[in-house]
């Protein structure tokens, strides 16, 4: 369908906003990638001569640590999260309109809406050296500042957001499933659990897929709470980014790292719905 001149209008001063605030600043992010940085200075010269060090040393066992454990962290805490939040969306979604439904949906807008600082403090307070951590050691006879320990902590707190994001994307799609095709299984001989698996689960395929990248992406670039909760052993890219622009003045090389995480992310989002069209094309 060719748009029409109206549409057209509308699009020209939209894509000039776009180019404005989004694609010329990573354009000129990506120059700045290959400029060589001078210690002593802030940013490099604009004479500086063009290098490919900058992502060449990503290479070091050092970087790609950061990016192992953005990835790593990121992904369990995007399937715990999804793992969580699919049996609330599916009991939201089943509920009748009233206010306990209303209740539900506004208490996960309202965890969308709290303040990031609060919730990772509020992680920090509950499973910190005043709260359960010491019990939870003696549990499972971990040491408090070990790296394990920390990483839960991570994931505690992506939790925090990946719940609400999670139920709030599946509560449609589940919604558009017929029950009654669940509750045919189970009268069929199915147990509860084995129709859901069967029939629920592969009919919400999508919107999982959708909640899965959302979360995943929010995941890979939280900041504050690794900064926070990582309390210096774990850190994300999006901390070393920072690092590198904030502290070091490194522009070059916090350039490099931005243009090389958004590049893997596209990559990773690509791929994952690649893999997810082609199958529910041959099923």
């Amino acid at each position: 369908m060719k748009p029409s001149r109206g549409a057209l209008y509308l699009l020209v001063p939209a894509l000039l906003i776009f180019g404005l605030l989004l694609a010329l600043p990573l354009v000129n992010v990506a120059q700045e990638s290959f400029r060589l940085f001078v210690p002593g200075r802030v940013g490099s010269a604009v004479d500086a001569p063009l290098t490919t060090h900058n992502y060449r040393e990503l290479f070091t066992p050092a970087y790609l640590a950061y990016f192992l454990d953005t990835f790593r962290i990121g992904l369990v805490a995007t399937l715990v999260g999804l793992a969580i939040g699919f049996p609330i969306a599916h009991h939201v979604a089943r509920m009748r309109s009233g206010p306990r439904r209303t209740a539900w949906i506004g208490f996960l807008v309202a965890m969308m809406f709290l303040s990031a600082l609060a919730r990772v403090y509020s992680v920090s307070l509950a499973f910190g050296p005043v709260g359960f951590l010491p019990f939870f050691a003696r549990l499972t006879g971990l040491n408090p500042n070990s790296g394990q320990v920390t990483e839960a902590l991570v994931i505690l707190g992506l939790l925090h957001y990946m719940i609400p994001i999670s139920a709030l994307t599946l509560i449609g799609t589940i919604q558009n499933v017929n029950p009654r095709l669940a509750e045919a299984a189970q009268a069929l001989g199915a147990t509860r659990w084995r129709a859901h698996l069967s029939i629920t689960l592969p009919l919400s395929a999508r919107g999982i897929l959708s909640a899965f990248l959302i979360s995943y992406t929010l995941s890979i670039s939280a900041f504050v709470i690794p900064m926070v909760l990582g309390r210096g052993r774990v850190l994300f890219v999006s901390n070393l980014i920072y690092s590198r622009f904030s502290e070091v003045a490194n522009f070059p090389s916090g350039s490099a790292i931005s243009v090389v995480m958004l590049a893997l992310s596209m990559l990773i989002i690509y791929l994952v719905t690649r893999m997810a069209t082609r199958r529910w094309e041959t099923a």
